[in-house]
């Protein structure tokens, strides 16, 4: 069974964009990179895509080539896979864990979603998202608004009913 990343929180970012990767998290990425062997740093990608995406989404490479797999069998020239190829493989970026549990965000990234000396990191299941931590707040909006709707006292788990095989 594949491991699932579980769990968030915020952690430190250094001056040269240097952060930890929760070790939770670091399991799940050695377990998803099939080039991973002891003494090798695992291996991840990063999708950071267009101005429409506050963070950067986290996957292993498993999980990655599961993707890639999934747009190739897209009829090719599509504009439908044409975006998906930018967003998933151009608007993307390789990365590795270092011997500490750490990775360097790029600059570019870290601009791009304001991230100066904290990241807010959400697992997702297959993936992991990493965010500034006001931004990841204040997306939490919707989330609340559609448990709102719930009548009172019902339980969460009901909206597995509306999801496929339910």
């Amino acid at each position: 069974m594949v491991r699932r990343f579980r769990g968030e929180g915020v952690q430190k970012v250094d001056t040269k964009g240097r952060v930890s990767i929760p070790a939770s998290y670091r399991a799940v990425l050695r377990d998803g990179d099939p080039n991973w062997s002891e003494g090798k740093m695992p291996e991840f990608v990063i999708v950071y895509g267009d101005s429409r995406r506050d963070f950067l989404e986290c996957f292993t490479v498993d999980a990655a080539n599961e993707v890639d797999e999934r747009i190739s069998r897209m009829p090719r020239g599509s504009r439908k896979r044409r975006a998906l190829e930018r967003l998933f493989n151009g608007q993307s970026l390789s990365a590795s864990v270092d011997e500490t549990g750490r990775i360097v965000l790029p600059l570019k990234q870290r601009q791009k979603i304001g991230i100066e000396d904290k990241a807010y990191f959400v697992a997702m299941g297959d993936t992991f998202q990493i965010w500034k931590p006001e931004t990841y707040m204040a997306s939490e909006a919707p989330i609340d608004e559609l448990l709102d709707t719930m009548p009172e006292g019902a339980d969460i788990w009901t909206l597995l009913e509306d999801g496929e095989g339910g």
